[in-house]
């Protein structure tokens, strides 16, 4: 009998530590994908009430972006968002269908300012005022587009692929 409830005891702690080691890798892969927000400031964070659904914001350098619009609640508050963001990207396929897993590269006069990967049809970006050059690659095939960059809301750019 005292085996028997030291076993379960056992067993017990061996599941505590097993969760606690799982909810800290999950933390550790969120901050090594440069995801950021999740805290209740972060007014652009899925996880906060007044997020409205918006997906967490990245950075790469200086150049903060979001990308998703998968699901209504994403696509909406994406489409809500443009005006306050300089640079606003939509990727379609036949149809409409909307795409993701889009290869994105951002080039402006001298260098490379932003390669990453769109996770839905839309993506937004911060970038300063400038001349940019957008390169967007789906299955390989990729379409280029010039954008100017003045202010919040001033440069789109929608990439259509005729493939699935």
């Amino acid at each position: 009998m005292r085996m028997s409830c030291n076993r379960r005891m056992g067993v017990a702690a061996i599941i505590i530590a097993a969760a606690s080691l799982s909810c800290a890798g999950a933390a550790l892969a969120q901050q090594a994908s440069g995801a950021v927000g999740g805290n209740p400031a972060d007014m652009t964070s899925a996880g906060n009430v007044n997020g409205g659904g918006m997906p967490q914001i990245q950075h790469q350098g200086d150049i903060a972006y979001v990308s998703g619009g998968v699901g209504l609640d994403e696509s909406t508050a994406l489409k809500h968002a443009q005006h306050d963001w300089p640079l606003a990207m939509s990727f379609t396929g036949p149809g409409a269908d909307y795409l993701s897993d889009v290869h994105v590269r951002i080039v402006g006069d001298h260098a490379q300012v932003l390669k990453a990967d769109a996770r839905g049809p839309y993506m937004l970006v911060k970038l300063p005022p400038g001349r940019y050059t957008v390169h967007a690659s789906y299955k390989d095939d990729e379409q280029t587009r010039a954008i100017t960059v003045s202010k919040p809301g001033s440069a789109k750019a929608d990439f259509h692929w005729n493939m699935q």
